[in-house]
């Protein structure tokens, strides 16, 4: 009997979830960074073994919005939870249960969804006693079906969490080929790895502000060539990401290409362009432009 099912990973900001994605993967799918609502877009990833394929779907992270590309981001995730077959809760287990959470239960039980409470960042725990609190609180917001804990960075207790998922899920087809982890186009990877690296290199008023927009993918003379523009607010912003001589554009180029090279398996030269779009995060029009479909 083959089992498959799509499941969605919800939680607050920087709880984990896309470091979670990646090491079932085994390779860079969602972007990682400290900083939280890395995650712009919902990106499916795929794990399949013999006996079963789990369609997953990382969602940005949930919360108060200040803007209207925060409002997408919110409504993304809200709907990544419809009409899945089961939904993972992640929980930084080093922070306490507070409102954000209860935004995120309460979301949780418009819909009664199959869920999972995932604890994450076990690794991390100093406070055991303050942990059963705060896993109380969690389980008197909503009925899970199984908790499970676990560091996603180390992988401690991910296999047995996928052995969970993947009982809870019903007979299926293999809805992707064996080897597919993703069913994001190769542009979007890209764009993700180049904006990773500068949240990765930058600080303050730039991480989110920016988008990456991957023009072109070609190969010429045996090399595989990427043109990509960085979107940035304001001039200032431009500034900082070319930095002084071009340091550091270059190194975020380095970086970027090194990652790019492992997921598509050959040598590339990655061309990079900073572009000032004023307010683009604000603007309707401008964020269709840049890929985020904004449905009502």
């Amino acid at each position: 009997m083959f089992k498959s099912g799509f499941v969605s990973i919800i939680g607050r900001p920087n709880v984990g979830k896309s470091t979670f994605l990646n090491y079932c993967l085994g390779q860079k799918v969602s972007i990682i960074s400290p900083k939280p609502q890395t995650t712009r877009n919902i990106i499916n990833g795929i794990y399949t073994t013999e006996d079963a394929q789990i369609i997953f779907i990382d969602t940005p992270g949930i919360h108060k919005p200040k803007h209207e590309l925060g409002e997408y981001m919110n409504k993304q995730a809200f709907r990544s939870i419809k009409d899945v077959d089961l939904v993972l809760l992640l929980f930084d287990g080093t922070t306490d249960f507070g409102t954000g959470d209860e935004f995120v239960l309460k979301m949780l039980s418009k819909i009664d969804a199959n869920a999972i409470l995932v604890v994450n960042k076990m690794d991390l725990v100093k406070d055991k006693d303050k942990l059963s609190e705060n896993v109380a609180k969690l389980n008197a917001n909503y009925k899970f079906i199984d908790t499970f804990y676990i560091s996603a960075l180390n992988g401690d207790n991910v296999d047995e969490l996928l052995k969970g998922i993947i009982a809870n899920l019903e007979e299926g087809p293999m809805y992707y080929p064996k080897d597919q982890v993703s069913d994001h186009p190769e542009k979007f990877i890209i764009s993700e790895i180049i904006r990773e690296k500068i949240l990765l290199k930058t600080q303050e008023e730039v991480p989110h502000s920016v988008a990456v927009v991957t023009e072109e993918v070609k190969h010429i003379d045996g090399l595989l060539n990427v043109r990509a523009t960085i979107i940035v607010e304001r001039a200032s912003q431009k500034k900082i990401i070319i930095g002084a001589g071009g340091k550091m554009i270059k190194e975020i180029g380095t970086l970027a290409r090194q990652n790019i090279e492992k997921v598509v398996g050959e040598k590339l030269y990655l061309d990079l362009w900073v572009k000032i779009i004023p307010d683009w995060r604000d603007r309707e029009s401008e964020i269709r432009k840049l890929g985020y479909t904004l449905d009502k």
